[in-house]
């Protein structure tokens, strides 16, 4: 089993910066995809960002450009660094890792992040 814990989540106001953190524990196989996810109130959730061990990233056109995802495979902690945000990024956070065939893997319980002035 795998456990996922978020931190940084936070109120902002919008242009603000916030970063994200996700660390990862247990049996950990080392070919991994670990990203993030949001879900806003009566909307299903979407993907982030994602970013595989050896350091491909995929991002959501809607965050391109202000959002940057990383990760530590030493570490097992993933990050999301999100400037420029905008009320529109209000959602709860999650982290994910998945393993190659997976098709959910597993979820970390989230972590708020409200845009508001």
């Amino acid at each position: 089993q795998v456990q996922l814990v978020e931190s940084g989540g936070g109120l902002v106001q919008p242009g603000g910066s916030l970063r994200l953190s996700c660390a990862a524990s247990g049996s950990i196989f080392s070919v991994n995809t670990m990203g993030w996810y949001r879900q806003a109130p009566g909307r299903q959730r979407e993907l982030v960002a994602t970013i595989t061990r050896s350091g491909s990233t995929n991002y959501a056109d809607s965050v391109k450009g202000r959002f940057t995802v990383s990760r530590d495979n030493a570490k097992n902690t993933v990050h999301l660094q999100m400037n420029s945000l905008k009320p529109e990024d209000t959602a709860l956070y999650y982290c994910n890792l998945r393993y190659p065939g997976q098709s959910q893997g597993y979820w970390g319980q989230g972590t708020q992040v409200t845009i508001s002035s």
